[in-house]
């Protein structure tokens, strides 16, 4: 008891210091510091002098604080709970804080000690640390307020984050760990949790736009940090990839490039997920809805251009130059396939060029295509691709019969100077084709022969139809200065043979010796003397070919290549061929749903309506509109397939 008095007697005389109202801020700082750290000083002197009474009386009685609490207390007591000198403490060391925020340097050492005066006082939280929050907050809403005005958001993020490492290096320094998570949260609602919206309305658009990787990699760390921050941040990531994606799809003028920045707009979206987005599930995801919402706002036109783009990867003399990066492609070819509903347009369209390809050996690869061929199967299984393996198979055999033929003919020692190769083509499946009859010279005509009797003699009872809209020739062809081979089609092959036998022809002459149809004749003779390559003469101007056009052999033609390719001048992909293979495709599609109807009907023998539909939609794999799913059904009751309930006029009875 009487050390204690003594004590605080000692300490009582201390505060007198402190009531000069002159002394400046940081002064009364030092002042109060040095108090303390003499206080500190002089209370271990004394514990360690009675330390007897320390460790053995004090300790064994429990109502009687230890030499060193007992000194905490007299200081808190006398000192600190003194309000004047509490308040000017504590807006002292506020102060201080401020001024560093502001940039100025300060006397860190300081703050440190006297925090830790207020920690070891036990008054930390209630007298200091609430204030500072206070005005934590009121600093950061302000500033954050303003800077979302002034700065870009770049600019604005780092500033950011400036401020969370100056934050976190004052918790280090010189705060309170207790402090840590409070300080921290703080700041970023205020810089960030009251601003996510107007930050990513702001600038997340140009951020994507201009691939600003860092920028967007300090974004998600930042948003990461916030309640609901990703979150926010996931839903105008969807937004921004449909909205780019539709102006890619949506827009006729840009059909020519579409898949091309289709796939590298996926690059660029996979590179920001990895790079930026730290591989977030929930991004890829989203990435992966928000394609297929866009690429089928524009039903079949995807997909047709998607088979097309196809078609120029896997045709001789595209810049792929090696089998690894057509492989790549192909492969970022298959995710953008994964997305379209309409995938029976793109079978429709890719068989068609497929023809071409394998028909005129246009193919780059056949490893390219036989590849291509089983990614299809695996994604959408065999009776996707039975036709197209029919194909090649068709292809396969064809070489076998041509070896055998060959041996057929040196055998039988048949005379002539023309070589005839043959494909055998299953008709069901490759496309219908509609025969076109012209006229042939006789020596085809008798090597045809030769073939259909060999052929017979092997497959009997099979028919063969010759497709002459399919057939290409090689023609040596002698000018007045070089020789040259000509790679050409059936129909050019036979207006150019015509030449043989006289110098000058009309359209109507060459139509009636060769059968032509007008319109194909007309495409023949422009591809032969308005094109690059003209092997004859067209007496009238102009690229279109007239009634009354006269026609004579070029002469003096010259050409840079010994084999030249001319190719048949295509009516313009034609918009009448496009129409007649997306209507096959929507034929298909009615017997697909018919199909469905039925099979559905024929197990659930009775379904209402909205039940049927649902159904029908679980089986289809291409989407379907309710008016053209209600037009089937009329048709099917009509045909008896199915009847309404007589009761229930919105309910169906299968009819076996």
């Amino acid at each position: 008891i009487q050390l204690r008095q003594i004590c605080e007697e000692h300490i009582r005389y201390q505060i007198l210091q402190f009531q000069e109202d002159s002394l400046d801020s940081v002064l009364f700082l030092k002042k109060i510091d040095k108090c303390w750290q003499n206080h500190c000083r002089q209370m271990v002197m004394i514990r360690s002098i009675f330390l007897f009474l320390d460790r053995t009386y004090i300790l064994q009685n429990s109502m009687l604080p230890s030499i060193w609490d007992m000194g905490l207390e007299l200081f808190r007591t006398h000192i600190i709970s003194d309000q004047k000198v509490q308040n000017k403490t504590i807006e002292g060391i506020l102060l201080l804080i401020a001024k560093e925020r502001n940039g100025e340097a300060i006397d860190r050492s300081l703050l440190r000690s006297l925090l830790s005066m207020l920690s070891d006082l036990q008054i930390y939280q209630d007298s200091f640390e609430q204030k500072f929050l206070e005005e934590t907050n009121l600093l950061y809403a302000a500033e954050g307020e303003c800077l979302m005005q002034e700065k870009e958001v770049p600019e604005y993020f780092h500033h950011v984050n400036k401020r969370l490492e100056e934050e976190t290096d004052r918790l280090i320094t010189y705060l309170d760990m207790s402090t840590q998570k409070p300080l921290i949260a703080t700041v970023e609602k205020q810089l960030l949790g009251e601003h996510l919206t107007a930050i990513l309305q702001k600038g997340l658009n140009h951020l994507l736009d201009e691939n600003r990787t860092q920028d967007l990699s300090l974004l998600y760390q930042l948003f990461s940090r916030v309640h609901s921050g990703v979150q926010v941040l996931l839903q105008h990531w969807i937004e921004y990839i449909k909205a780019f994606g539709s102006t890619i799809v949506n827009n006729p003028e840009k059909d020519k490039t579409m898949v091309q920045e289709l796939l590298d707009f996926k690059d660029k979206v996979d590179h920001i997920i990895d790079i930026c987005f730290m591989k977030n599930e929930k991004f890829v995801n989203a990435m992966k809805e928000a394609f297929e919402t866009f690429i089928n706002k524009r039903p079949n036109k995807p997909a047709e251009l998607l088979a097309k783009y196809v078609d120029s990867k896997l045709r001789a003399g595209n810049r792929e130059t090696t089998d690894e990066e057509l492989e790549k492609m192909l492969d970022k070819i298959m995710i953008i396939f994964r997305f379209i509903y309409g995938k029976d347009v793109f079978e429709a369209f890719y068989k068609k060029d497929l023809v071409k390809r394998l028909l005129v050996g246009k193919s780059a690869s056949v490893d390219a295509e036989k590849s291509m061929l089983s990614k299809l199967k695996h994604e959408c299984g065999a009776e996707f691709t039975r036709n197209l393996e029919g194909m090649f198979k068709d292809m396969e055999v064809s070489k076998d019969i041509m070896v055998q033929f060959k041996q057929y003919t040196q055998n039988q020692n048949f005379p002539g100077s023309i070589e005839l190769t043959v494909n055998t083509l299953t008709m069901g499946y490759w496309p219908t084709y509609v025969p076109m009859e012209v006229h042939l010279p006789a020596e085809m005509v008798r090597l045809q022969e030769v073939f259909v009797t060999f052929y017979l003699s092997k497959h009997s009872g099979r028919k063969l139809q010759w497709q002459s809209s399919l057939g290409h020739c090689v023609l040596k062809a002698e000018f007045k200065e070089e020789k040259k081979e000509l790679q050409v089609s059936l129909f050019q092959t036979l207006v150019l043979l015509m030449f043989n036998e006289g110098e000058e022809f009309s359209l109507e002459d060459i139509r009636q010796a060769t059968g032509i149809e007008d319109g194909e004749l007309r495409r023949t003779l422009q591809s032969l003397a308005c094109g690059k390559a003209r092997v004859l003469i067209k007496d009238s101007k102009g690229k279109d070919v007239e009634d009354g056009d006269k026609f004579t052999c070029n002469d003096d033609f010259r050409h840079k290549l010994f084999r030249i390719k001319i190719n048949q001048i295509q009516m313009k992909e034609t918009v009448e061929e496009q129409i007649s293979t997306t209507e096959k495709v929507f034929q298909d599609r009615q017997y697909q749903i018919d199909a469905a109807i039925v099979r559905i009907m024929k197990i659930r023998k009775a379904l209402d309506h909205n039940l049927l539909v649902s159904e029908v939609y679980n089986q289809l794999k291409f989407p379907v509109k309710p008016t053209d799913l209600k037009k089937r059904i009329e048709s099917l009751i009509d045909m008896d397939y199915i009847e309404r309930d007589k009761e229930n006029p919105n309910r169906y009875n299968y009819i076996a």
